[in-house]
């Protein structure tokens, strides 16, 4: 049965995020403004993973705060979600690579605790990918987003896991045409929504 995150389950996310915070485990912990452990709302039906922080995210402390996150919320608002009520946003990394550059394997690893330990307190009953970083993390693939995307995988906890674009790359694709990237994450949310509406 879908419900928001117990007290416990929050005290405990909040003890990962303490941990984060004076996390040292590699470069990127002296180089980052803020740690940008989470954003939305603590639930057990619906997380998004992204990428790792920006320029933007870095200098909040939250994640999807720049032009993209503008664009996640409308694409969320599209099918009646938002990030106030139904979402748990996390990175794949907490902290920015300098110049938004790809986040290395030796940094992902050392993250990856504290997303695991996001992922099995919550445990959600969606997961999604948002972006390469994201879906190569989790998929253990390399296989490319346009060939993954739209599609269902079995995830941690008996959730289910789809990739879905980057809102930057979105940003970057401007055409509406079918077949596009925007009119492919049109297809994506809805049938995001029609499996996020069987769980009530």
């Amino acid at each position: 049965m879908y419900r928001e995150a117990t007290n416990n389950e929050i005290k405990k996310l909040e003890e990962i995020k303490g941990k984060c915070l004076s996390c040292q485990k590699c470069p990127l912990g002296k180089t980052r403004t803020n740690i940008v452990f989470s954003g939305g709302i603590p639930n057990h039906k619906l997380m998004l993973i992204g990428e790792a922080p920006g320029y933007y995210e870095d200098q909040k402390g939250e994640p999807f705060v720049g032009k993209a996150g503008q664009l996640l919320d409308k694409i969320f608002a599209s099918v009646g979600l938002s990030r106030q009520k139904d979402v748990y946003i996390c990175n794949t990394l907490k902290c920015r690579p300098p110049d938004n550059r790809d986040p290395l394997p030796e940094e992902k690893e050392a993250c990856r605790e504290y997303l695991d330990a996001q992922i099995e307190i919550l445990q959600p009953r969606i997961i999604l990918l948002c972006g390469r970083v994201a879906v190569n993390s989790l998929l253990n693939t390399t296989q490319g987003i346009t060939k993954l995307r739209g599609r269902w995988f079995e995830g941690p906890y008996m959730s289910k896991m789809m990739p879905i674009f980057h809102p930057s790359y979105l940003l970057r694709n401007d055409s509406r045409e079918k077949g596009s990237p925007k009119w492919l994450m049109w297809q994506d949310i809805q049938e995001i929504k029609r499996v996020y509406s069987q769980m009530d």
